[in-house]
């Protein structure tokens, strides 16, 4: 059974045109969250507190495949389990692009967030959204560092 916090593309507009007009502030994030960690959890609680209402848009497999060498690792449907179950998160959706610009133009969301990897005037979408931040990067918090932690402790320690 699939969450009630899951929205496909077509439930987008409705959605979230009812909660503007009761007065909600929506804040929309996105990324492929492939490996949820510790620094995914931070970003999406200070993303949740720009607003009323955070949803965050997943690269679906397709569209990891093709930003990201040998990834994603995790599947979509379970990156989206996960992402759906954390209490921060009011929604999710999965898009097939290469970025969310359609999905930003569904929703017009109040508030746009990106990691401090990206720079404000670099964000997909930014033009159709009146504040745009890029939230502090971890040092030390990202999929690609665990994957080469794992590889230098598991594959080349034999």
């Amino acid at each position: 059974m699939r969450s009630r916090k899951v929205l496909q593309r077509e439930e987008l507009g409705e959605t979230f045109d009812r909660l503007r007009a009761e007065g909600k502030r929506v804040v929309f994030t996105n990324g492929c969250f492939d490996l949820i960690h510790a620094g995914h959890v931070q970003y999406l609680r200070e993303a949740s507190a720009l607003g009323d209402v955070l949803v965050v848009g997943v690269n679906s497999d397709a569209s990891v495949g093709r930003l990201k060498r040998n990834r994603p690792i995790v599947p979509e449907g379970q990156r989206v389990e996960v992402l759906s179950a954390l209490e921060m998160v009011d929604y999710v959706t999965v898009f097939e692009e290469d970025t969310p610009y359609e999905v930003i133009r569904l929703i017009r969301p109040d508030v746009l967030v990106k990691g401090g990897d990206w720079r404000v005037e670099d964000i997909v979408g930014a033009e159709l959204v009146g504040d745009v931040r890029s939230l502090p990067y971890r040092q030390g918090l990202s999929t690609t560092g665990i994957i080469e932690l794992i590889i230098e402790r598991f594959c080349r320690a034999r």
